[in-house]
């Protein structure tokens, strides 16, 4: 498609090159056109021409310019991108501003999606590092999912080898990978590009203890990642990164990892261990082992645990009512590539009920609703910002939180321990994102561009970052005290 200007006529003449043949033009005289034609016509034009040569329209007149800036326009050009239209809203009126996060913004300016759209095209994206306790997801945040997934090899909290050198050995092996898929995708060297990194929910007290161990994990991530030539690096804990992708700044993330379960308060952006955060000793290794023991005790044959772990993801569901379950047929079956069909009744039920009842398992700890219900407890006797609401929104993260009826099942159980006056307005959600929710959490923060402030535009979201210079300088401060 191209846009032309006949000087001594005064017309634009639009052509759609794939239409050319059919001799599609449309011609349109500038001056007076734009208040002569109905505005839905002009916007038909404008749309079809596309948002660069929009952008050059706005030079032409200043009735041009007022037309073509527009917010209606640049938001249905940001709509066909390929981020969602309300990830892009969300991370632009909330998470622009960087941390800590302000729910009720001091100056509220009209944002200019003209402006929002030409920034973000220039991102040039970042590296995102998903590292869990079981598995690890990578990509570039210009893309629209991970590029790839490992197991992880990094055991946080593993006193038997130095932090640094494991650190090290992660990290230069998920770059390794990155470079491979960079030289035939992108053209570009990871070393030279920003990286988003999750950190794990660990030491989940608020004690002067559990404080530096939280500090020394974070150092260390940045001290490695700054050796490699990484120029600025973002780490935020894998509970907040869920919660922006279900476009939130303030609730409850329930994250079922690969050992542990773990239920996150966070207001504002921030995690108030003040408040409590709890914990369960089930995760996802716990489920899938506890699948494994059933088919096991009806005789079900399998070849390894990822054949259970594909039978859990593909078969298995939470029950609304146990009970009422088990009087039904709940049979259901799946081809298993290269052993052959398996079939599961009451096995695919019993499995996720072992979140509410762990005694199942032989567990002893309290139960996925009891958890989330005595967070809530304290988040409303605390009595924070003056809003007892912003607790009652739960996100589900992790991959075992995608199992159907979870959500559904636990805003039951918690309307049934809770009373009224906290329960009233709960709102539970799956994960946004299935298992891949805390990339996308950090792809939001990624393709923000921002200023800095010298007015010049960056390229990585300066206030939720530290660049190889700020770590260095705030290393010789630490030294010198």
């Amino acid at each position: 498609m191209g846009v032309g200007v006949d000087q001594d006529a005064f017309e634009w003449r639009v052509v759609d090159s794939a239409d050319s043949n059919n001799g599609l033009v449309v011609v349109f005289v500038v001056y007076g056109i734009v208040r002569s034609l109905p505005f839905d016509i002009l916007m038909q034009i404008v749309t079809l021409i596309g948002p660069k040569e929009a952008a050059r329209m706005s030079l032409v007149s200043k009735s041009w310019r007022s037309f073509v800036s527009d917010n209606r326009l640049w938001i249905y050009f940001l709509q066909n991108q390929t981020e969602p239209w309300d990830s892009t809203f969300f991370a632009e009126t909330m998470l622009r501003s960087g941390y800590p996060i302000q729910t009720y913004p001091t100056h509220m300016t009209e944002l200019s999606y003209m402006h929002i759209y030409g920034q973000r095209s220039q991102v040039p994206g970042s590296v995102i590092i998903d590292g869990g306790s079981g598995y690890c997801k990578f990509g570039w945040s210009k893309y629209a999912c991970p590029s790839g997934a490992s197991a992880t090899f990094l055991e946080f909290g593993n006193i038997e080898s130095p932090l640094y050198s494991r650190m090290r050995h992660f990290f230069t092996t998920i770059y390794s990978r990155m470079l491979t898929i960079s030289l035939y995708r992108m053209q570009v060297k990871p070393s030279t590009q920003p990286i988003v990194v999750s950190l794990p929910i660990c030491h989940y007290d608020d004690t002067e203890n559990a404080k530096a161990s939280r500090r020394q994990l974070k150092d260390c991530i940045y001290q490695v990642l700054f050796d490699i030539n990484v120029p600025a690096v973002c780490a935020l804990n894998q509970a907040t990164l869920a919660l922006y992708a279900a476009r939130r700044t303030s609730g409850i993330v329930v994250n079922i990892g690969f050992q542990v379960t773990s239920v996150v308060p966070i207001l504002n952006g921030k995690v108030m261990r003040k408040v409590g955060v709890e914990f369960i000793g089930l995760g996802a290794l716990k489920v899938t082992g506890f699948l494994r023991s059933l088919l096991q005790q009806n005789n079900i044959k399998f070849e390894s645990l990822y054949t259970v772990r594909s039978l859990k993801e593909k078969l298995c569901y939470v029950a609304a009512d146990y009970k009422t379950e088990l009087l039904r047929n709940t049979q259901a079956s799946m081809e298993v590539t290269g052993e052959g069909q398996y079939t599961l009744t009451k096995e695919r039920f019993q499995t996720g009920e072992i979140l509410f009842q762990p005694h199942m398992a032989g567990v002893r700890t309290m139960g996925l609703d009891q958890a989330v219900a005595l967070c809530m407890d304290h988040c409303y006797a605390a009595e924070l910002g003056g809003d007892d609401s912003w607790f009652k929104t739960v996100i589900l993260a992790g991959g075992t939180a995608c199992l159907p009826g979870l959500a559904e099942r636990l805003d039951k159980e918690l309307h049934k321990l809770l009373p009224p006056p906290i329960s009233n307005g709960i709102r539970v959600i799956p994960p946004p994102n299935g298992a891949d929710t805390a990339w996308f959490g950090a792809k939001l923060i990624s393709n923000v561009r921002y200023l800095t402030a010298k007015n010049i535009s960056s390229t990585f979201p300066g206030p939720w970052c530290m660049t190889k210079k700020q770590f260095r300088r705030k290393t010789r401060f630490n030294l010198m005290r």
